[in-house]
């Protein structure tokens, strides 16, 4: 009886893996990508050559190849054709001549998600108070006085506060400014929106329901967990991460969790499969406790929200369900393929998304390694759901490395152990979770019950959340983008090679014990950052400002301005090993130069917050007060002829005075904070956004203005005087812009100003954070892309 059941499990094991429609997976991807980025003719051209090549093999007889050439040939060809059909009339749209003018238009849309917050998301800096995105589909354009009925995909840059409740399948009218889209997509324009919704229309019934489900959860988790435990249920659950603290995120991020708090392919398999467990417990039969698991996959769709991304989920989950359920993995691989091409064929825009490219590639990994590494492990006497709990994360982590490195810019040292830490109390809290989903709105006691059984794991995944992100090597900054991909595949390519081999597996504990080491000893950081000795940097933050001063105290220094995203500035400040910052500065209440605020609270020692002396309602709708109360750090006000010191650091502020400070919105920028700093490699003038009336009055008012660094105003917008720049004449000028702005930010003429004078311009879009280090005599400036060059 052995002998057989040992053969057949050899045989399984050797059996070799279905590749039959990876190719063609491959293909649809490649030239999903291709039209994206390139237009329709190209995807047209790609479509007309799998054509042929499909007409080419049906000539060729008595090859088994062929029949599998003509089957990618035809979904090749297929996918090409399909995009140009829908890029063609998206490039060619009369919106696009709309954007290219700056033109206002005038739409009515019906969102297809729920609006999103980010970070900085102003336009034009022009804009107060947090902002949204949200996608929408056109339904009517209003031309000449008439609606005239129109289609095609818009991004909404919208109000956070009063968009914010709208809902998948809400119809509503606004009015904006038409911007041309970036990057590779479907969208037709970018409109930026200052206003709230008009004509809004009653979201469908399915959505209504589904949000009422979603407000009771909040409602109980609000009413019995902790403050940070409050925002996690409904992030596991749902993916509603409104609620979820700034401390909790960062925790999450540092200790590679965060995806907990997406909807994922795991959570849909945990629903399905709780239901799966009960109904094959009460004996169900098998068609029955399918069909429930069906309509539990559907009904958690639409409680998620029903966006693509969630969709994208829903389908991986029945895949990881159907591998677990049926345990055939030699079938869950070409599952998968068919899901990339269905997927891909039906929403071409997640041919770029980055959630896509990690949920294949993490199911990938469940479906090629996991299987084979839980069988070593169990070889070996490691029980079943102990070796699955070991793996699962191990390969998930190490397949996505490459992309979660050319992302993020690092590699996480803790992921695999706080995956494995907390995977046993995940699917308990995700059951409760849903379960008190269910219940809370009709029955408030018994889902309070069941969150309270919920306590227990969420705390435990909150603890380990912060152990894990409290590390000194929790990450590993390593260089993002194209760069850092071949670092880590030859990584984990060489990893699995070692694995292969007994010597192997003895040579990669000493091999990662020498990189560990090196890596502790001399870190791997872009362009050897953080450089010694450094005075002020401009941190690459996109299109705003973050200048950070060092004060001449360990791990501490002044941040002036924090940019459009916290991450952003977090990571700037992380690298320079800033802990604690005395003053934080905020130059004027424009996105781009406060919304970043929770990455330099978060985490660090903060004392004081600083504004300007401009009247003080002006940052009412910005949420920085709460904030910075939240932090307990102390909101002042800064006023010009104010001089601060620190041993190595004195700070003077030159504007705004307080009898003249502007104070309506049209003249935020000229309202900015402007300091002049003394530091050991000179005179650093901070300008914030000031345009030429503040400019003139600063000129005006005999103000000493001339340093050795200057922030050039504005991202160097063309709203800067020569005699301004002559009168500071810097030997080195910061630009703080971000890449491919739609402002025209730095202007060409501003840029040649600044070198006439003889200055050294250098751009955060082109060199990354960018440091100013030396002395008078022997100034020099570093950047994380190229770390020594002269100042002079």
């Amino acid at each position: 009886m052995t002998e057989p059941s040992g053969s057949t499990t050899a045989a399984s094991t050797t059996r070799p893996l279905d590749l039959r429609l990876v190719p063609a997976a491959l293909g649809v991807w490649g030239v999903t990508l291709t039209g994206l980025h390139t237009g329709w003719v190209a995807a047209a051209l790609l479509a007309c050559c799998g054509a042929a090549a499909a007409t080419a093999c049906l000539f060729v007889t008595g090859r088994r190849w062929a029949v599998g050439v003509i089957a990618c040939s035809v979904l090749v060809g297929t996918a090409g054709f399909g995009l140009a059909v829908r890029l063609r009339p998206v490039e060619n749209h009369p919106l696009r001549e709309s954007a290219s003018r700056g033109e206002s238009v005038r739409l009515r849309v019906e969102l297809t998600e729920r609006p999103t917050p980010v970070s900085g998301a102003s336009t034009g800096g022009g804009g107060l108070g947090a902002r949204s995105v949200v996608r929408a589909r056109i339904r009517a354009v209003r031309q000449r006085e008439r609606w005239q009925p129109d289609s095609g995909s818009v991004l909404l840059l919208v109000p956070a506060e009063s968009w914010g409740e709208l809902l998948r399948g809400q119809r509503a009218t606004t009015t904006g400014a038409a911007l041309r889209p970036r990057g590779a997509d479907l969208l037709v324009i970018v409109l930026a929106v200052h206003q709230p919704p008009e004509d809004v229309t009653r979201p469908p019934v399915s959505q209504r329901f589904a949000e009422r489900l979603r407000a009771g959860l909040r409602d109980v988790s609000d009413s019995v967990l902790s403050p940070r435990a409050e925002g996690l249920l409904p992030g596991l659950v749902v993916g509603d991460t409104s609620g979820l603290l700034d401390t909790v995120r960062r925790d999450f991020g540092k200790a590679g969790l965060t995806h907990l708090t997406a909807v994922s392919g795991a959570n849909l398999a945990i629903v399905c499969g709780a239901v799966l467990l009960l109904l094959r417990a009460m004996r169900a039969p098998p068609p029955l406790a399918a069909g429930c698991a069906g309509v539990a996959l559907a009904g958690f769709v639409v409680l998620a929200g029903g966006e693509p991304s969630v969709l994208r989920a829903a389908v991986m989950g029945a895949i990881g369900l159907l591998a677990l359920v049926l345990g055939r993995n030699g079938t869950a691989l070409p599952a998968l393929a068919g899901c990339v091409i269905l997927l891909l064929l039906w929403h071409p825009r997640l041919a770029v998304s980055p959630g896509f490219a990690l949920s294949v590639t993490a199911t990938a990994a469940l479906v090629l390694l996991a299987p084979a590494w839980s069988g070593w492990l169990r070889r070996r006497g490691v029980p079943l759901r102990l070796a699955q709990a070991l793996v699962a994360p191990a390969a998930a982590q190490l397949a996505t490395a490459p992309l979660v490195v050319a992302l993020s810019g690092e590699l996480s040292l803790v992921g695999v152990a706080a995956n494995v830490l907390v995977e046993p109390v995940i699917a308990p809290a995700t059951v409760l979770g849903v379960a008190a989903t269910l219940l809370a709105p009709w029955f408030a006691p018994l889902g309070e019950l069941l969150v309270l059984l919920a306590v227990p794991e969420l705390e435990w995944v909150l603890l380990v959340a912060r152990c894990a992100a409290s590390s000194s090597l929790a990450t590993i900054p390593l260089p993002s983008g194209a760069p850092g991909i071949p670092l880590v595949m030859a990584l984990v390519g060489a990893i699995l090679l070692l694995l292969r081999f007994r010597t192997g597996r003895r040579l990669l504990g000493g091999s990662l014990l020498s990189v560990l080491l090196l890596l502790v000893t001399i870190g791997v950081r872009p362009g050897g950052w953080p450089v010694a000795g450094w005075s002020v940097v401009a941190c690459d933050v996109g299109q705003g400002d973050s200048l950070v001063l060092a004060t001449g105290e360990r791990d501490t220094a002044v941040v002036v301005d924090t940019g459009p995203s916290a991450a952003l500035v977090d990571r700037c400040l992380d690298r320079l090993g800033v802990r604690h910052v005395p003053l934080l500065v905020l130059t004027h209440p424009h996105a781009d130069h406060y919304a970043g605020i929770s990455g330099v609270l978060v985490g660090r020692e903060v004392d004081a917050v600083a504004t300007g002396a401009a009247r003080p309602s002006i940052w009412s709708d910005t949420g920085v007060r709460q904030r910075v109360r939240d932090s307990d750090a102390r909101l002042v006000r800064l006023n010009a002829g104010q001089l601060i010191r620190w041993p190595a650091l004195a700070v003077e502020v030159l504007a705004p005075e307080v009898a003249t400070a502007p104070v309506g919105a049209e003249r935020v920028n000229d309202a900015s904070v402007v300091l002049r700093a003394k530091t050991p490699v000179g005179r650093v003038l901070l300008t914030g956004d000031i345009e030429l009336a503040a400019q003139r009055e600063l000129l005006a008012a005999g103000v000493r203005l001339d340093s050795e660094v200057l922030k050039v105003p504005h991202h160097g917008s063309g709203y800067t005087s020569e005699e301004f720049l002559r009168a500071v004449s810097p030997r080195v000028a910061l630009i703080s812009v971000g890449h491919g702005n739609d402002y025209g930010h730095p202007s060409h003429e501003i840029v040649t100003t600044l070198r006439d004078l003889g200055a050294v311009v250098r751009r955060t879009d082109r060199r990354g954070d960018i440091a100013v280090l030396g002395g008078k005599r022997s100034m020099r400036t570093a950047n994380t892309g190229d770390p020594f060059r002269p100042a002079n």
